[in-house]
């Protein structure tokens, strides 16, 4: 797929743009431009277009808003020391995009378009690519149904757009240990649901968990399994991984109410080489409680793409609250989440071809 470049002049000031890289926050501040393509029943995708960032032209029928028809990914764009600008694994965000969009009635877009999207942008917007620290540029494409029509059905004519933000930390402290609160009321997702597509409603559903978490002096959510309220599935937005003494680097195993993180299978993928095992199967609440007290458990982390790594440095529910470790920011999981960023921004060799070049 070749998008057409874009025309229109930039929207920003020179003098704006550098203002809002030098503190750019979480998802605050929009670049430029966006790509877009359009799928119609019967003539398939539509060719690509880098148009202006702004309004979409969205009427109160549009089958998005009534039925929730609707799939997303996020990515990043690092710059590296020489200036090139790169993404991590998009072929997976693409794979993963595909297999929501299937589960959510939406037609699949290419690995070969979904790349150009993210290409296309990051080459008008490069500007707005930052350089130095842990900043990038998040990437966010998405799709959703746009015809006009009340009935339940796959809809006719569906939009896909990428969009970009620049980004510091995803958390306002910073990368410090967590505090999560174990709901007792809620669920994420349940088995033959929508739990492993990166969907809307998934995240809609989390709210009011992750807001009672909140209310609990707790800074993320933990939801269980639907059917038994045992199990962990993640957090709001966070893939959940556990270290134990003898050295299991382990992570629930996904049985289909649980997101495939791209960052979940990276750290998988690297664990042998850092002395760990790695082990996917289901972890119950109270066996976990019990290993924390212990002393078993030495270290839990979350892990996303928008936060990388991130510590958890205690556990709090109705019943109680487990301090992990000594509350603090585990060694190993601070080593894996270096090698992660030190392969994103181009410090160390990329010997798996996880790095992709946009720029």
């Amino acid at each position: 797929m070749t998008y057409t470049p874009p025309t229109a002049p930039r929207r920003t000031s020179d003098e704006r743009r550098a203002e809002i890289l030098a503190a750019p926050g979480f998802g605050n501040h929009f670049t430029d431009y966006m790509a877009h393509q359009r799928w119609t029943v019967g003539e398939g995708w539509s060719s690509g277009e880098v148009l202006p960032y702004g309004p979409l032209n969205i009427e109160p029928a549009s089958a998005v808003l009534h039925y929730a028809q609707e799939i997303f990914e996020g990515l990043k764009a690092f710059r590296h020391a020489d200036g090139s600008v790169w993404t991590f694994r998009p072929d997976m965000n693409a794979l993963r995009f595909q297999r929501s969009a299937e589960r959510l009635a939406l037609p699949p877009l290419s690995t070969e378009d979904f790349i150009a999207s993210l290409e296309a942008v990051v080459q008008a917007d490069e500007p707005w690519v930052p350089g130095g620290g842990e900043k990038s540029l998040y990437l966010r494409p998405f799709m959703f149904a746009n015809e006009n029509f009340l009935g339940v059905r796959a809809s006719h004519t569906v939009d896909f757009y990428t969009i970009a933000s620049p980004a510091g930390d995803y958390f306002p402290r910073g990368v410090q240990p967590l505090t999560v609160w174990i709901s007792p009321d809620y669920a994420r997702a349940g088995r033959g649901g929508t739990g492993f597509a990166k969907c809307g409603g998934n995240y809609a559903s989390s709210l009011e968990g992750k807001n009672s978490a909140v209310g609990q002096g707790a800074d993320e959510v933990m939801f269980l399994d639907s059917e038994t309220h045992t199990f962990i599935d993640e957090l709001s937005g966070m893939n959940v991984f556990v270290l134990h003494s003898d050295g299991r680097l382990v992570t629930p195993q996904l049985t289909g109410s649980i997101l495939p993180g791209v960052t979940r299978d990276s750290i998988l993928e690297l664990a042998p080489d850092h002395g760990l095992t790695p082990v996917e199967e289901r972890i119950d609440i109270h066996r976990l409680a019990e290993d924390i007290a212990s002393g078993e458990v030495l270290e839990m982390f979350a892990a996303g793409t928008a936060a990388v790594i991130n510590p958890i440095g205690k556990l709090a529910s109705e019943q109680g609250e487990w301090t992990i470790g000594d509350g603090g920011s585990g060694e190993t999981t601070m080593a894996l989440r270096r090698i992660l960023t030190d392969l994103q921004y181009g410090r160390i060799a990329d010997d798996r071809g996880w790095m992709h070049r946009l720029v």
